[in-house]
């Protein structure tokens, strides 16, 4: 077996391994993922921006790509690091193989690595900065070049939509319109509120305020996406002036952002939350959901006291919060995603609660 990529971390570590996907080179921040399926998803999901994400289930690519699983027609996942890739994928729905499909979209991918070394490598020093290369790149050089490269604070403007798009329900419609901030949005959010029959507009993050009232809304969806969500000044600007306005429903950076409005603070994890099996306790009912994750922050609870929020929901792993809430104003958010239904309808209730906010009730 022949290496021809290497991974070097920030702190001097190197991997070697062998090359699927684009063979470009990149600098990223490494993560681990948990999940044992989705890989599609993962790779098409906006918020993984910038990122090389590690899977920790051992064989990656068995049932290929199709056409409809993807979040998004655009991917900007940096880098999937896996221990074990098929390349003879199996399934009905498959038109082409994992590597060829990230070949077309750029993205890099490294097979026959120590994933369970990684990982415990990113637990113990946290998601880091790294470097995938051609295995004939000198290693001081490498490191040299890694230390002098930062993170990027413009992810969510390099995903948002481009200008406003509409989708309309054509049967069965509630009649409610929903206008939807997109930083970075999964599409499979956007499906889960036509599925509640609502007509839903996406719009760019940094929309103006009057703007948005132009559009005549039942409620505000503000979305997922990457990065930090302190450097989405515009968009927390924008939900401040919304506060009481309408009902207003965040997920995952939506959920920060939304906090950060209020005038709560987030702060960065060691090495976050990604993987489809978390546990988090609804406050409310005293029940259980197992959610799907993917975040690097979180809203700190301290913070929380004064704000007129009230948090909701905390995850069982390590006690972060999860959901906050609103009353008067009518707003709520969930640091993770009920659209992804790991559970699987464990948070369907958060989509009919929206709803039944738009339509006056509590």
């Amino acid at each position: 077996m022949e290496y021809n990529k290497k991974m070097v971390l920030e702190d001097g570590t190197v991997y070697e391994g062998r090359s699927f996907g684009s063979e470009k080179e990149v600098f990223l921040e490494l993560v681990f993922n948990t999940s044992m399926v989705g890989y599609q998803e993962i790779i098409s999901d906006p918020s993984y921006t910038d990122q090389a994400v590690v899977m920790t289930y051992p064989v990656i690519g068995n049932y290929g790509i199709n056409d409809d699983d993807f979040e998004t027609e655009a991917p900007s996942i940096g880098a999937l690091i896996v221990r074990e890739y098929s390349d003879t994928p199996s399934n009905f729905r498959c038109n082409k193989t994992l590597s060829e499909y990230m070949k077309e979209a750029g993205i890099v991918g490294i097979r026959d690595v120590d994933t369970r070394e990684i990982t415990r490598k990113i637990r113990d020093i946290g998601s880091c900065k790294v470097l995938i290369t051609d295995i004939a790149t000198p290693e001081d050089e490498a490191k040299k070049r890694l230390a002098d490269w930062n993170y990027a604070h413009d992810q969510v403007s390099r995903v948002t939509v481009s200008g406003r798009q509409s989708l309309k329900v054509v049967r069965g419609g509630s009649g409610l319109h929903v206008v939807a901030i997109d930083c970075g949005m999964k599409g499979s959010i956007v499906q889960s509120l036509v599925d509640m029959g609502c007509d839903v507009t996406v719009v760019p993050f940094d929309t103006s305020f009057e703007d948005i009232v132009k559009l005549k809304p039942d409620g505000i969806f503000v979305s997922n996406g990457p990065g930090d969500p302190q450097d989405v000044k515009e968009t927390i600007e924008l939900l401040r002036r919304l506060h009481g306005k309408y009902p207003i429903f965040g997920i995952c950076l939506g959920h920060q952002m939304l906090s950060l409005s209020y005038g709560a603070k987030t702060y960065k994890l060691k090495f976050g939350h990604r993987g489809g099996n978390h546990p988090v306790k609804n406050l409310l009912t005293d029940k259980i959901e197992i959610t799907s994750q993917n975040h690097s922050y979180a809203v700190d609870s301290d913070s929380v006291k004064g704000t007129g929020l009230e948090i909701t929901h905390l995850n069982l792993l390590d006690n972060t919060v999860e959901g906050v809430r609103h009353v008067k104003d009518r707003a709520f958010s969930v640091q993770y995603h009920p659209e992804s239904a790991p559970g699987p309808q464990d948070s369907k209730y958060l989509f009919d609660h929206f709803c039944d906010l738009m339509k006056g009730g509590c």
